[in-house]
C-alpha cells in the first residue's frame, strides 16, 4: 500500500462504517463512561420496584407539585367517570340494563366508601403513584341483598410481592408474584394477606401469600415495553427532580428565615458593660439586645454595630424554578399550568396547543388502559352475574356485551367556536350527532329522552322560548349584527347580513 493510499476515503459499507455513523454507540471521548447494562424492564422492576414505589408514595404525600400533578392526572383521565352506553338493539332491554347498572354502581365498592366511578378515580391515582392497581372481583351471596351480587376490591401494588419469583408446585412459573402457565398466560396472582407497611393490621399468624385465580383479578397498568409484566409509576421520570427541587426550596426558605432573625451584630471593647435593652447572657455566654422604635443608642469608644445584610436569592431564582418545573411537567406528560397552577405566561393559543396534545395522550390511556383493562371485563362479569341472579333476562349474552364507553367531556377553551365547528361538521355529514353528544360525556339516548320530555312539558304549559327544546339551531342560529335604525327600512332589517337568521327590530315591527 502506497503512502497516499492510507489517507484516501474508504468506500461505504462494512460494519466499521455502520458503527461509525451511529453516534450513540460510540465509546470514545464524551461517551466513554456511558455503559448502561442491557437489562430487561422486568429485571429492573423486580430489583428496584419496592424502593421506587416507597419513594413515589412519599413524594406524592409530601411534595405539593407531585400531589397537584396526581390529582390533575386522575381528574383528566377519568373525571366524574367513564360511563357505559349499551348498544343492545332491543330498546326495552337496553333501558333495563342501563337502569340496573346505574343502581349497581352505588354498591360496587367492597369497602363501601365510594361508587364505581369513584373506584375509577382511585385506580387512576394508583397508576400515577404506583404504576399499577389490582381489582379483585368479589362474588356475593344472594342473602346479602344486593341488586347484582358482585363487588370490586382494590388492592395496592405492595400486595403483590416483587420478590416472589419461583417455580410453583404445579410446574408453572411465578414471576414477581404472577403465575404463568406453559404458554405464557396468566393463571393466578399470589397476593399478600396483609399490607407490608400497615403496622395496624396485627392478626393471627397466617401464610404470607394466598393464590387467587386470574379470572377474578384485573391488573390495571400501562405497558411501556413489550413483555412487561408489572407497572412503573407514572411519576418515576420526574421523581429525582421533584425531590431535589423540594430540598432546594426548603434550604432556601430556611436560609432566608435564619438570616431575617438577625438585625445586626455588636462589637464591644468592654463586654461587662451592658447596652440598652440587652438581656442577660445565656448558658453559652451569648446575649441578645432588642431594638424598639425611636431608640437612640450611645456607643462607647471602641464599640461598633454591623447590621445584617443577607444575600438575596438573585434574579435567576425564578427562571431556574420555571425551567426545572418545565422539565418536571414534560417528564410527567402534563401541561405546565396543571402541575404548578401558574398561568401567567399562558395565552389562548398556548393553552389550546398544549391541551390538544395532552388530550391525545389522555385519550390513549382512557381507551387503551382504563376501558380495555378495567371497564370491559367488569361489564362482562356484571352482565353474567346479573343474568345468573335473575336481574336480567338475556337470550343472547354475547350480543348484550356490545357497549360503548363514554369518557368525561372536555371543557372547551372557546365554547362558541368549538360548538359551531361541531354543528357545521354534523351538517356536512363529517360526524354524527351521537358522536357530538357523546363527546360532551352524555348518552345521546338519555339526552333525546330529556329533550322530548322538555318539549312535551313546554307544549302542555303553553310556554314559548326563543329556542324550542329539541330544535336544532345549527351554526346559523348565531344572531346577525343588527343594522343601525337610520341606515335602512323595515325590509333592510329583515335581511340576513351575517349568514344567520335575522332578528326583527321591534321599532320596525311597530311600523
Amino acid at each position: 500500500m502506497g503512502l497516499f493510499d492510507r489517507f484516501r476515503r474508504r468506500g461505504p459499507g462494512g460494519p466499521a462504517a455502520v458503527s461509525a455513523r451511529l453516534e450513540g454507540a460510540m465509546a470514545k471521548r464524551r461517551l466513554r463512561g456511558w455503559n448502561p447494562p442491557l437489562e430487561n424492564i422486568n429485571a429492573m422492576v423486580a430489583s428496584g420496584g419496592p424502593r421506587l414505589l416507597a419513594r413515589s408514595r412519599e413524594l406524592v404525600v409530601t411534595n405539593g407539585y407531585a400531589a397537584n400533578a396526581c390529582e390533575a392526572f386522575a381528574s383528566n383521565l377519568v373525571g366524574d367517570g367513564i360511563k357505559p352506553s349499551s348498544l343492545i338493539e332491543d330498546a326495552d332491554l337496553r333501558d333495563q340494563v342501563q337502569r340496573l347498572w346505574l343502581a349497581w354502581t352505588d354498591e360496587a365498592d367492597a369497602d363501601g366508601l365510594t361508587d364505581f366511578y369513584g373506584l375509577q378515580a382511585m385506580v387512576a391515582r394508583e397508576m400515577f403513584v404506583a404504576g399499577e392497581c389490582f381489582v379483585r372481583l368479589r362474588p356475593r351471596r344472594a342473602e346479602d341483598g344486593m341488586l347484582v351480587p358482585l363487588q370490586l376490591q382494590l388492592l395496592q401494588s405492595e400486595m403483590l410481592p416483587f420478590d416472589k419469583t419461583e417455580t410453583a408446585a404445579n410446574g408453572n412459573r411465578i414471576r414477581c408474584g404472577i403465575e404463568f402457565d406453559g404458554i405464557g398466560r396468566r393463571v393466578a396472582y399470589h397476593f399478600r394477606r396483609r399490607h407490608p407497611g400497615d403496622s395496624t393490621d396485627q392478626g393471627a399468624v397466617i401464610p404470607e401469600t394466598v393464590r387467587v385465580s386470574a379470572d377474578d383479578v384485573l391488573h390495571i397498568y400501562r405497558p411501556i415495553d413489550a413483555g412487561q409484566i408489572r407497572g412503573l409509576p407514572h411519576v418515576a421520570p420526574a421523581m429525582v427532580r421533584l425531590f431535589l427541587l423540594d430540598q432546594y426550596d426548603d434550604a432556601e426558605l430556611d436560609r432566608k428565615k435564619i438570616a431575617a432573625m438577625f438585625a445586626g451584630f455588636i462589637t464591644k471593647t468592654a463586654p461587662e458593660d451592658p447596652m440598652m435593652g440587652e438581656s442577660e447572657a445565656d448558658l453559652d455566654g451569648a446575649a441578645i439586645a432588642s431594638l424598639e422604635p425611636g431608640t437612640m443608642q450611645v456607643l462607647l469608644p471602641g464599640e461598633d454595630v454591623k447590621f445584617s445584610s443577607p444575600a438575596d436569592v438573585g434574579g435567576g431564582y425564578e427562571a431556574f424554578q420555571y425551567r426545572t418545573l418545565l422539565a418536571v411537567s414534560a417528564s410527567l406528560g402534563l401541561p405546565y399550568h396543571l402541575v404548578t397552577g401558574d398561568v401567567r405566561q399562558a395565552n389562548y393559543s398556548s393553552l389550546r396547543a398544549e391541551l390538544v396534545e395532552f388530550r391525545r395522550r389522555i385519550g390513549q390511556l382512557q381507551h387503551g388502559v382504563i376501558v380495555h383493562q378495567l371497564c370491559r371485563p367488569i361489564w362482562r362479569r356484571w352482565l353474567e352475574t346479573a343474568a345468573l341472579a335473575g336481574g336480567l333476562h338475556i337470550e343472547d349474552p354475547v350480543a348484550a356485551r356490545v357497549v360503548q364507553w363514554i369518557p368525561p367531556r372536555w371543557d372547551w377553551v372557546d365554547p362558541l367556536k368549538d360548538i359551531q365547528a361541531q354543528v357545521l361538521a354534523m351538517e356536512a355529514g363529517i360526524t354524527s350527532r351521537r358522536k357530538v353528544v357523546e363527546a360532551t360525556g352524555y348518552d345521546v339516548e338519555e339526552v333525546d329522552r330529556e329533550n322530548a320530555a322538555d318539549a312535551r312539558r313546554v307544549a302542555d304549559l303553553g310556554l314559548s322560548y326563543r329556542t324550542s327544546p329539541g330544535e336544532t339551531q345549527g351554526a346559523r342560529a348565531t344572531p346577525a349584527t343588527r343594522p343601525n335604525p337610520g341606515e335602512g327600512t323595515g325590509d333592510d332589517a329583515g335581511e340576513d347580513t351575517g349568514g344567520g337568521a335575522a332578528t326583527p327590530d321591534p321599532a320596525t315591527e311597530q311600523e
